[in-house]
């Protein structure tokens, strides 16, 4: 029943060859899932990568691996009406998702199909990139290039925020993501942060919260 529903919903968009790990058959789960492996604190975390990302009005944004849309449409209220927030995602069948919940959400945000290593955007044209939960999903060479890939996209003076787990040992709660099967090296915040200056951003910082298990990460691109 679902894999008639996600083909009937899809079939003139194709996923993209991308190493990376992409959400597909489960995708109508996900909210539920994310809930559920966020302890409840989903919503709570998104607000709060809003609130490091800092979003103006008339800013172009993009999310990164957008999911089922839902930081991309929180995003496009703190940016209209001027502003434009695009979600780009490698699943064809969580861009629907995104598509029909903006919609619903009378949104301006649109959502697109597209990996991270090949961005359908052109050089110095976002003023913000977003990031939350997906980086960890990438091999080592995907994420070089994704991380380069959001740095040509970034305006001079542009902002990158992302989220992701932190290392392991970090928190109590950091075990237990190890225990569901998010094992991440105990430098893994480290090594993105290493990373994200390797890609030629600057200023490249974490940003302290009370979620001890995740890493919300900043950096800018110089001009």
């Amino acid at each position: 029943m679902h894999q008639k529903t996600a083909q009937r919903h899809t079939h003139d968009e194709t996923a993209p060859e991308t190493a990376g790990a992409t959400i597909r058959w489960w995708a109508p789960a996900y909210d539920a899932v994310a809930w559920l492996t966020s302890f409840g604190q989903e919503k709570a975390i998104r607000k709060q990568a809003l609130r490091v990302a800092a979003l103006k009005p008339g800013e172009k944004v993009l999310d990164v691996g957008s999911g089922t849309g839902t930081l991309g449409v929180a995003a496009w209220r703190k940016v209209r009406p001027d502003g434009e927030v695009t979600g780009i995602d490698a699943s064809p069948e969580m861009v629907e998702l995104a598509r029909r919940k903006a919609k619903g959400k009378g949104s301006g945000a649109t959502f697109q199909v597209a990996p991270i290593e090949a961005l359908p955007f052109g050089d110095a044209s976002l003023d913000v990139v977003l990031s939350t939960f997906m980086l960890h999903h990438l091999p080592d060479d995907v994420k070089v290039m994704g991380l380069a890939e959001i740095a040509r996209v970034l305006k001079p003076g542009g902002r990158f925020v992302a989220v992701d787990l932190a290392g392991e040992g970090r928190s109590v709660l950091t075990t237990f993501m190890t225990v569901i099967g998010h094992r991440m090296p105990k430098d893994y915040t480290q090594q993105l942060m290493s990373g994200m200056t390797e890609a030629g951003l600057a200023d490249v910082t974490e940003v302290k919260t009370t979620f001890g298990y995740l890493a919300f990460l900043t950096a800018n691109k110089e001009g």
